[in-house]
């Protein structure tokens, strides 16, 4: 059976509106961190500030923050989920950003990367921490999908589930709605559902995203306890009505939209990080033109 959403999730499933942005990319932070996780703070965070009342008038209501946490270079391959990236700022710059955000209205999701962590993370190189980490055929922590840069968590290990939901509360305490959950697909359904449960002892009112590209997105959520996942399948037939006039592909993607909000509401989007911006997608012609799927 399917996770019921709490009242206060469940609205945000309902109404919110997310601008989604990308903070290392948007604020001009440099790709790679230099000096580790002890590098000096460049307090770049409260320049989002200034964008807030813009979000207001766009007629958002809530912010998705891409990885703040310390990390290499690109915020997927973290070093430390317990502090924010030098790169953008310190604790105190993000709880600016969370109390500037909320007197105006606006809920906060943070990008929580829980399906590995960056190849420079203390515990790859601590054998006290190995435990925490897939090791592959090799005997060597196992890279994600090839990525030597990504080192996989171990999902069925108790400590790696404790390590989430501390990470997880912490930042809930301080004031955010809830998580985008990186590359939730990769991680087992059974390991979302326990943290989840976990956490809303606490919190039973926060927001869980899972990141899911395709699959039987229904079956996704009742598994896991997920409130919702990604919509990939009505962003590629939205644009694809535009850019290809396939007209028929978005009738399909809507008729299982709408079965799918029988289950569960599910994450719609424009656009994200991942994908290569709707404008740049369709064209300079299609983007003059009315669409013909109307």
């Amino acid at each position: 059976m399917a996770h019921t959403p709490a009242p206060g999730a469940q609205r945000l499933l309902d109404h919110a509106i997310w601008w989604h942005v990308y903070p290392l990319g948007a604020l001009g932070a440099p790709a790679v961190l230099e000096g580790g996780v002890d590098a000096p703070v460049e307090h770049r965070l409260p320049r989002l500030v200034a964008w807030l009342d813009h979000v207001v008038e766009l007629g958002c209501s809530g912010v998705l923050l891409g990885p703040v946490f310390a990390a290499s270079s690109h915020g997927y391959d973290t070093l430390d989920h317990d502090r924010v990236d030098p790169r953008l700022g310190d604790e105190g710059d993000l709880d600016q950003l969370i109390e500037e955000a909320r007197g105006r209205g606006l809920s906060v999701l943070l990008d929580g990367v829980f399906n590995h962590v960056g190849a420079d993370h203390p515990m790859v190189h601590d054998p006290d921490r190995a435990h925490l980490l897939k090791q592959g055929e090799d005997g060597r922590p196992a890279a994600w999908e090839g990525h030597e840069g990504l080192v996989e968590l171990d999902h069925g290990n108790p400590d790696v589930e404790q390590l989430v939901v501390d990470v997880m509360l912490r930042w809930l305490r301080h004031g955010i709605a809830g998580w985008r959950l990186d590359v939730a697909y990769a991680v087992p359904a059974d390991f979302w559902a326990r943290v989840t449960a976990r956490v809303r002892e606490e919190f039973p009112d926060a927001l869980f995203v899972g990141e899911v590209i395709h699959g039987d997105y229904a079956q996704v959520v009742a598994d896991s306890d997920l409130d919702t996942v990604t919509q990939y399948e009505l962003w590629k037939a939205v644009w694809s009505s535009i850019h290809d006039t396939n007209c028929w592909e978005l009738a399909h993607a809507l008729g299982r939209h709408d079965a799918l909000l029988d289950s569960f509401v599910p994450q719609t989007f424009v656009g994200n990080h991942d994908v290569t911006r709707i404008a740049t997608q369709v064209g300079e012609e299609a983007r003059r033109s009315r669409s013909r799927c109307s």
